[in-house]
């Protein structure tokens, strides 16, 4: 009996042990699992020939699920209607995909599945899997290489569309708005680097898309292009480089819209310089319009005076060689009033003071304007200039360091084109020292002999300062840059009109080329860098 009461004690404090080395912590489970699914098998195998099935399995070795399906899945040649592919939302060991298109004789089809192939616990991927099959007796194995750039910004946008269309004797560039192409593969989220693979020798011409609608079909309203600007052959050891742009849509009007009591918002797209507008229906004596265009809005605005007495306006428009009628059916709404805002919340030295206005200011009376600085004393020697069609006008004076500066327009200084005039009006801007700003000096090594537009922009892409250098001209001088970190853009300006130029796909015409500086720069107060920009240009 004490040999057994012995022996229970002795188990009771193992279990004791046990239990308490239990509490002492928690499993782990083991190791995270990082391994990407492997295929096991595919009915029919991958790399089949004289395929004429409907139906494809493939199995894993684990479940695995469909991340993202519709972006990273890519079929090649594109099917229509779509294959079907399940699993779609659940975990399973296999995937399978139904044919409905009337598959193409003798041509290799290729299911890219991108990143979507992930296990089901972890999500790690398997990466870039293909199935491949050919309807005929071999496997198409030449491949296309290239590289996706964005043609105006530093960085290419993600899932990049790249197409190869044969280039047949029925080939037309009109192709691209109205056929899906022979092959297509995608960047993706993580790469400016296309390949497009299992191409059959053959003459093609080479686009790339932004393809908003995912449908392998040309908008130009939504849409970025890219092309090579002759057919490629293939097989080729080449490396493409395509720039991405958006195309300047041709100059068209929308239907004008009341916006105000004697305001007419006439909404258009592409260049608004190309647009002409005019009032056609009755006009009381003494008729007068002005249209103005103001900076990141997508309307003409038709000003008129004085109020006609019809219910109804009648504007006949012309753009792109094309005459338009559109009816505006009048209502009552309030008149436009009057009002006067700063456009910036500083004054830079030697630079205008400039404001914005609501309605076109069409005369000043400078006699009814004060210029003050901090110590009272006036600002004898100052201009005023007017922009109506932009709705803006600026003062002009001589500024100092560190200096503040009251502006004061007293009641009818400015008249609007309605003949309203302003209140009283106050306004406070300041300079800061020259030693506030930065400097930057910008040299161009290896330009070609035309016109260089240099512009420094911000992180986010916006235009902080721009010099238009005439043919020739290499060396480029910002001064009282506001302290920031910028990007030094090179625009080549061939028909040296000022300004980027976009391309065109019908025409095929490149977009004009924008060269970025390598270095972000990281101008500060009284720094004064210099750079040497080699150029090499495509």
């Amino acid at each position: 009996m004490l040999k057994k009461g012995l022996q229970l004690v002795l188990v009771a404090g193992l279990l004791l042990f046990v239990v308490q080395c239990a509490k002492r912590g928690t499993p782990t489970g083991g190791p995270k699992d990082e391994t990407a699914p492997v295929l096991v098998r595919a009915d029919p195998p991958n790399n089949t020939t004289n395929f004429n099935g409907k139906e494809i399995r493939i199995e894993f070795d684990e479940y695995i699920k469909l991340k993202d399906l519709s972006k990273n899945l890519i079929i090649s040649p594109p099917m229509d209607p779509k294959a079907q592919i399940s699993p779609q939302g659940s975990a399973s060991r296999y995937i399978d995909i139904q044919i409905t298109d009337t598959l193409e004789s003798n041509t290799t089809y290729v299911f890219n599945f991108g990143e979507s192939v992930t296990d089901n616990n972890e999500g790690n991927p398997f990466s870039f899997f293909k199935y491949v099959f050919s309807t005929g007796d071999y496997i198409d194995s030449l491949t296309v290489t290239g590289v996706i750039r964005d043609a105006i910004l530093r960085e290419p946008d993600n899932y990049v569309t790249v197409m190869l269309y044969e280039a047949d004797s029925t080939y037309r560039d009109s192709v691209v708005y109205k056929e899906v192409p022979r092959y297509v593969t995608n960047t993706l989220d993580s790469s400016v680097v296309f390949e497009l693979s299992n191409v059959k020798a053959g003459r093609y011409k080479l686009v790339a898309m932004k393809d908003d609608a995912s449908n392998y079909t040309f908008q130009p309203d939504k849409d970025k292009i890219a092309f090579y600007d002759t057919f490629i052959d293939v097989p080729t050891d080449s490396v493409y480089v395509l720039r991405l742009f958006n195309e300047e849509l041709a100059p068209k009007p929308g239907r004008p819209k009341q916006g105000a009591a004697q305001r007419i918002a006439i909404p258009y797209v592409g260049n608004p310089d190309s647009i002409a507008v005019e009032l056609i229906s009755a006009k009381p004596e003494g008729f007068e319009k002005l249209i103005t265009r103001k900076t990141g809005q997508d309307s003409l605005q038709f000003w008129y005076k004085p109020q006609t007495e019809t219910d109804s306006l009648v504007f006949r428009t012309l753009a792109n060689q094309k005459i338009d009628t559109a009816f505006v059916r009048k209502r009552k709404l309030k008149a436009d009033s009057l009002q006067i805002q700063s456009a910036s919340s500083g004054l830079i030295l030697e630079e205008p003071y400039v404001l914005n206005t609501t309605i076109p200011v069409i005369a000043v009376d400078t006699s009814k304007i004060v210029i003050s600085r901090k110590d009272s004393t006036l600002v004898e020697d100052f201009k005023v200039n007017l922009y109506p069609k932009k709705l803006q006008l600026d003062l002009r004076f001589e500024t100092a360091e560190n200096e503040s500066y009251n502006i004061q327009m007293l009641p009818e200084a400015l008249t609007d084109f309605y003949g309203a005039k302003n209140d009283t009006l106050n306004f406070t801007a300041s300079t800061k020292a020259y030693g506030d700003y930065g400097e930057y000096d910008l040299t161009l090594q290896g330009a070609a002999d035309v016109q260089h537009i240099v512009q420094l922009i911000t992180e986010k892409g916006d235009v902080k300062r721009e010099l238009i250098g005439e043919p020739g001209k290499t060396f480029f001088q910002f001064n009282r840059i506001e302290p920031g970190k910028y990007y030094a853009r090179v625009i080549v300006d061939l028909n040296e009109n000022g300004k980027y130029d976009s391309g065109n796909f019908l025409k095929q015409v490149q977009p004009e080329e924008v060269l970025y500086y390598p270095d972000l720069l990281d101008l500060r107060s009284g720094w004064y860098p210099k750079d040497t920009f080699i150029l090499t240009q495509e």
